[in-house]
């Protein structure tokens, strides 16, 4: 069924970062939403996907990190936009709001691929940093903003197929070298793989389960 509640919203570029990875970036037009949010993105042919926004609450344009996938009925679509090319967005909805309503306890970010999306959204919004960030690529070229979370805090890189000074495997590798205590907030995003694991790895070391944040990524 075609949600018929959406804005217009005009593009103002497609960065190709590496291959079939890209970052679109649109006119805000005055869209209110919270690092965290996603929204849903129309086609012509009224097919949608719904994507993490990557910008910060007060950036005067949308951007979303987008996988092209063979087959997909929407990256595909979106890849190919131009400068000025109109799409349709839903309004902003979700519950996943990592660094946020949890007082002064500790956080921390875990994320693969373009689930880095939320976390980027957070830094370019708020002061207060994570304890630590993990983030997990294929190739050191699929990073997004690693420098800039560098810069903001402690920060490991995790790339599974090619050998690079940053770590060579899975994200999970490097959980052992995390504060687990039991007022530390965990905030996952990425593949459901990763999502999974980590939430298991996370309870079994003890860490409540009520403070495990999960926010899974499908591409399309």
């Amino acid at each position: 069924m075609i949600n018929l509640e959406y804005s217009e919203h005009r593009v103002n570029s497609v960065q190709t970062v590496n291959n079939d990875l890209f970052i679109l970036s649109v006119e805000r037009n005055d869209l209110e939403f919270i690092p965290g949010d996603c929204v849903a993105v129309y086609t012509d042919q009224d097919k949608s996907r719904p994507y993490s926004i990557a910008s910060g609450s007060q950036s005067n344009e949308l951007r979303f990190i987008i996988r092209e996938m063979d087959g997909g009925e929407v990256s595909p679509w979106l890849m190919k936009r131009t400068p000025g090319d109109v799409i349709r967005i839903t309004p902003p909805f979700g519950w996943f709001r990592p660094g946020q309503d949890i007082g002064d306890a500790p956080f921390i970010f875990l994320a693969t691929g373009t689930g880095i999306a939320p976390f980027l959204a957070y830094m370019e919004t708020f002061d207060r940093p994570p304890e630590h960030c993990l983030y997990g690529v294929r190739q050191k070229a699929d990073s997004i903003g690693f420098s800039e979370l560098q810069n903001f805090c402690p920060t490991q890189l995790a790339v599974s197929r090619e050998k690079t000074r940053h770590h060579h495997g899975r994200l999970t590798a490097l959980l052992p070298e995390l504060p687990l205590t039991e007022d530390t907030h965990y905030y996952c995003c990425g593949l459901e793989s990763m999502v999974n694991e980590v939430s298991e790895l996370l309870q079994t070391a003890g860490v409540n389960l009520s403070r495990i944040h999960r926010e899974v990524f499908f591409h399309g």
